[in-house]
């Protein structure tokens, strides 16, 4: 069997179930950010609401990169206005996201167009060759402990405010984007003051974080891809260019299988719905390696490609 052939069986779009999610998650969404500004002054109840409103956060993230896609709802109308929607939510402008998104797909693994990525990689040739001042701000760049928490500030914060190529793909939605967002953030002031902004803030820089995070894993992992043309093969920086994490079916539906990253890869039409049934169906000849969570957590050392051994290291002793 054809590994492609087969994600061809679940390419269908089902609005019943593209609701289901939408809504289903949105519901999340407002209720857990509702009991997290409820409960602000009692942490022990305020800290589970939080947590639950930051994957519902990542969720909707997923969401709308499905819309990006056009893989969420049926039409390419009903993904347009699902995707623009979520915007305020997600903190990332839909137009402009989507098609840096789709660059990233066109260039994953190709090491001549790097800048497609969310997280950049050095070669170790490139490594040996740079000099002090290049290598300490790649060490720092690369730690997680900086990485995790300060991309996601930095990302979701301010870059996303006006992203690369935001001129070309769509200055003016990026700047009502913006707007949108400040009248929320007024909304969230006046229902609950200073009080819930500080919570979404709050829980919402978690979300992000959980974000970086499974950006990270989901192309810097051991035995990944990475190649120059003529040798630079699509299809293999889809499936083995991209990790699929085994956390568990319950964090396979929290994230909404964003984790099955490599399958996503290979074809982009599968609706996040049916990821999981995707590839849990695939013969065992099939299936990918997946990456169990303590496996992930060693994957965070690794930082440099190398191009003989053609596996990610850690940076040289």
């Amino acid at each position: 069997m054809d590994l492609r052939a087969h994600t061809r069986n679940y390419c269908d779009r089902d609005n019943r179930l593209a609701s289901l999610n939408y809504f289903g998650t949105f519901a999340v969404y407002f209720l857990s950010l509702g009991l997290a500004i409820q409960f602000s002054g009692h942490w022990y109840l305020m800290v589970p609401a939080g947590v639950v409103h930051a994957f519902a956060a990542v969720r909707l993230y997923v969401l709308q990169h499905d819309a990006g896609h056009n893989s969420l709802f049926e039409t390419r109308r009903q993904n347009k206005i699902a995707g623009h929607l979520l915007s305020p939510f997600t903190f990332a402008p839909f137009e402009v996201m989507k098609q840096n998104h789709n660059l990233h797909h066109a260039g994953v693994g190709n090491l001549e167009q790097r800048e497609t990525g969310e997280i950049h990689t050095l070669t170790l040739a490139e490594w040996q060759q740079a000099g002090f001042w290049q290598r300490l701000v790649y060490r720092l760049y690369r730690h997680p402990l900086l990485l995790v928490p300060l991309g996601a500030a930095f990302t979701y914060f301010i870059r996303y405010r006006w992203p690369k190529n935001t001129v070309r793909f769509g200055a003016a939605g990026v700047l009502l984007h913006n707007l949108v967002i400040v009248g929320y953030l007024y909304a969230l002031y006046l229902l609950g003051g200073f009080t819930a902004v500080w919570v979404w803030l709050g829980f919402s820089f978690l979300g992000g974080m959980i974000g970086v995070f499974l950006v990270y894993l989901q192309h810097n992992f051991e035995d990944t891809y990475w190649d120059s043309r003529p040798d630079h093969d699509p299809q293999m920086a889809a499936i083995q260019g991209a990790s699929c994490l085994d956390f568990g079916w319950l964090f396979d539906l929290v994230v909404a299988g964003i984790n099955l990253h490599d399958i996503h890869h290979l074809n982009s039409r599968i609706p996040s719905y049916r990821l999981r049934d995707c590839h849990y169906s695939l013969p065992p000849e099939l299936a990918p390696r997946r990456i169990k969570f303590p496996e992930a957590l060693r994957a965070l050392r690794l930082k440099l490609w190398d191009e003989e051994q053609r596996r990610l290291v850690p940076f040289p002793k």
